[in-house]
């Protein structure tokens, strides 16, 4: 049985802009203008979900997606760092932060760790084995962690990969194995459906 998920990665925030852990913020009216005005045609899917948040919620709807709401989709929970800037956690928890950086089991947050997290998106993933073409709409850290399994790699590869803010990432299941069509790939209209892998 062969599989298809194609990630979208939920418009900037406030949060974004700011380098802060995520709060459950809603995208500014500017921000969901922008994608309406994008054009983006939806390829056909079997399966249209969402993470439960503000922020995914309001990018699906702004695509025109009609979706339904998967919470195994959801961000990870920062704990006592949610909606607080790097840089005021760096200066008041440099120790937890150092820690967090290093062993993805911690969490000094009092909240998820990132191991925990990439555990999820691997349940998730295997869940969608033999489901036809999925559109998850969802979070750059769950894209993430979703790539990490696919591929094989090592964990500590979660660092190095980034999602860029209303971007698709495509996986392929053949049967035995999940490959990765395209990483952050532009959701604009110029790019088009060929170029982003979605024909």
């Amino acid at each position: 049985m062969t599989a298809r998920i194609s990630f979208i990665s939920h418009a900037a925030t406030t949060a974004v802009r700011r380098a802060a852990f995520p709060s459950d913020e809603s995208l500014h009216d500017r921000e969901i203008a922008s994608i309406k005005a994008l054009g983006w045609s939806a390829p056909r899917a079997q399966h249209i979900l969402a993470a439960p948040e503000r922020r995914t919620q309001e990018t699906t709807h702004a695509l025109g997606l009609s979706h339904s709401i998967d919470s195994a989709l959801r961000d990870c929970n920062y704990g006592t760092w949610q909606g607080r800037a790097l840089s005021d956690v760096q200066e008041n928890d440099s120790d937890g932060l150092a820690i967090w950086l290093t062993d993805l089991t911690a969490a000094p947050h009092q909240g998820e760790s990132m191991a925990t997290l990439m555990h999820r998106a691997e349940r998730w993933l295997c869940s969608r084995e033999a489901q036809g073409h999925t559109i998850a709409v969802t979070h750059p850290s769950f894209i993430r962690s979703a790539i990490v399994y696919a591929l094989g790699a090592p964990v500590e590869a979660f660092w190095r990969i980034d999602i860029a803010p209303l971007s698709l990432t495509d996986l392929r299941f053949n049967g035995r194995a999940w490959t990765l069509r395209c990483a952050s790939c532009s959701l604009n209209q110029s790019a088009g459906n060929q170029s982003a892998g979605l024909e």
